[in-house]
């Protein structure tokens, strides 16, 4: 599922030595978002001293300083946005610690984390509910996607639960892990060609379901949850964009719109029939 994108190398990053078998993890293509993973690697030093922050990220150079960063080499694969994408930067998160804590880049650690957090196997959550009542409420018009995708997987779309992905963590479990991310990614594939190109909450609990993935809450999530702020940069207006950078933006969707295809033409029953 990765591509051959190695860890940055910096001698920064290979002296730096943690005891801890966990790291947060994030996404930050674009320098808005690197910028704002910055601020977050620098809130992690000052409330969690040793706590490593994996990065994906279009520029991996742009952390060379960063002494408690782990960047590596990533591009949008999502076709029209990247919120699936952070199933890479959790993957390449758990070839090198057991548990993956995916943040967003765009928050901020406003208060001290405890040096021994413990996770149980599974995914830990704060926003959980049931995916269909969740569905319903919010987006009932992708219903009929996620139901046919579903039973093409034999998931049980009402036995599956909704999961905020603003917070969330992956922590190994036997290789389930690998089996979640395997699918999640399978799943990412059939709603983006389907023109589902967000609310990844939904593939996240499906995926969990197939690979039977325990998800729970636990004090140590509430902790990292108490003391975050996000910030939501998404919401913020973006800077007019020239009209080579428009026309770039359309090539690049179409090239990733393609690849899409063509990957999915592998399990043609899967994703056209």
């Amino acid at each position: 599922m990765l591509e051959s994108s190695k860890f940055s190398n910096s001698k920064k990053h290979s002296a730096w030595i943690s005891n801890k078998d966990f790291a947060f993890c994030t996404l930050a293509l674009g320098q808005k978002y690197r910028l704002l993973a910055k601020e977050l690697a620098k809130d992690l030093e000052v409330h969690s001293s040793g706590t490593m922050l994996v990065v994906g990220t279009d520029q991996p150079g742009d952390f060379s300083e960063c002494a408690n960063v782990i960047a590596f080499k990533q591009f949008q694969k999502g076709v029209l946005h990247c919120y699936h994408d952070k199933r890479f930067v959790i993957e390449k998160t758990l070839t090198k610690f057991s548990v993956a804590i995916q943040i967003d880049a765009d928050t901020r650690i406003v208060s001290d984390l405890p040096q021994d957090i413990e996770w149980p196997p599974g995914i830990t959550a704060g926003h959980t509910e049931a995916l269909a009542d969740h569905v319903k409420r919010y987006n009932l018009e992708r219903l009929t996607t996620l139901q046919k995708i579903a039973r093409k997987l034999n998931i049980s779309l009402d036995d599956s639960i909704y999961i905020g992905e603003s917070l969330f963590a992956v922590c190994r479990d036997n290789g389930k892990e690998k089996k979640f991310l395997k699918y999640w990614d399978i799943i990412a594939r059939y709603l983006e060609l389907n023109g589902i190109h967000s609310g990844e909450g939904n593939a996240i609990g499906l995926a969990a379901a197939k690979a039977e993935l325990n998800i729970s809450t636990n004090a140590s999530y509430e902790t990292i949850n108490q003391a975050r702020k996000h910030i939501d940069a998404s919401l913020q207006k973006s800077k007019k964009k020239t009209l080579w950078a428009k026309t770039q933006n359309r090539l690049s969707y179409h090239y990733r719109l393609n690849l899409t295809r063509a990957i999915a033409l592998k399990d043609f029953e899967l994703y056209y029939r």
